[in-house]
């Protein structure tokens, strides 16, 4: 054994500074830390919520659409580090879109169910370059004969998110900054957005559907630094932290045609933030 520690300390020895820096350390925030506040508040938004009124289809049938949510800004003192990094001065760069695209599909399935995806491909928008995927599945059963419906559904949002967050170009110009005349970060944030949620909808005349409800969503966000100083020592830091949240959501789907349907819906965790959702879906 002891060949073996005569090489690993000399290893650490004589090892550049890059190599072990990229050794990285993980840090676990508490549940009421700055930190996981802020990846509370990313997952809002990123959360893969029905976004329509509940409806019944034909089995087999195909429906396209394009989601459009509202990306709220995260409060600059809850977007500075507590726990992570506590030497970093000022928030972290959080506010890099005003808004995000999703392309959704539908495809009814039989007795009630419904099999949704989305994808947002590895178009870089800005300074972000996300590739997220939704999944859910849902069932939607009449009640009554008033056209009330209730539709239960499990859903899943998973995928990174890359975009300098921890180090961007005004951090970089900041002496006061530990990014000062580093290189730009390529930092990744992984949402990891799991929920369940039940809907009341309802039908005001032939064309408007308002609808209601709530659910619990689990989150597993993990986030890594990617920066390297101006010493060319690497930050490879990963946060990890676990948290549960309960939602609520409204809104209401138009349909002006047969093959047409416009919609909005306002979609919160109380605790952590606020979004709203656009829909446009058609039936090819």
């Amino acid at each position: 054994m002891r060949p073996l520690g005569l090489a690993a300390t000399l290893l650490l020895t004589f090892a550049p500074p890059r190599v072990l820096a990229q050794a990285s350390n993980e840090c676990l925030p508490g549940k009421g830390s700055n930190e996981a506040k802020t990846m509370a508040s990313f997952a809002v938004p990123l959360a893969f919520s029905g976004a329509v009124a509940p409806a019944r289809a034909p089995a087999g049938r195909v429906q396209l659409g394009l989601e459009l949510s509202y990306l709220p800004n995260v409060d600059p003192a809850v977007a500075t580090p507590t726990t992570c990094r506590p030497d970093k001065q000022g928030p972290e760069n959080t506010d890099l879109l005003f808004a995000a695209p999703r392309p959704r599909a539908w495809l009814a399935l039989p007795a009630g169910f419904t099999l949704e995806a989305s994808w947002i491909p590895p178009i870089r928008l800005a300074e972000v370059k996300a590739n997220l995927v939704g999944v859910a599945l849902s069932r939607t059963t009449p009640l009554g004969r008033r056209g009330l419906l209730l539709e239960l559904r499990a859903h899943g949002s998973f995928g990174v998110v890359k975009a300098p967050i921890t180090c961007d170009d005004a951090a970089l110009a900041d002496a006061s900054s530990p990014c000062y005349q580093g290189t730009r970060s390529n930092d990744s944030f992984k949402p990891n957005v799991f929920g369940l949620a039940a809907a009341l909808g309802w039908s005001l005349g032939h064309s408007l559907r308002p609808y209601a409800g709530a659910g619990y969503n689990h989150l597993a966000p993990r986030f890594q630094v990617n920066f390297v100083n101006q010493f060319d020592v690497a930050d490879r830091q990963r946060v990890r932290v676990d948290l549960d949240r309960g939602v609520l959501f409204a809104g209401a789907t138009f349909s002006p045609g047969s093959r047409l349907e416009l919609g909005g819906e306002v979609y919160s965790a109380p605790v952590d933030a606020v979004t709203v959702r656009l829909m446009a879906r058609v039936r090819p």
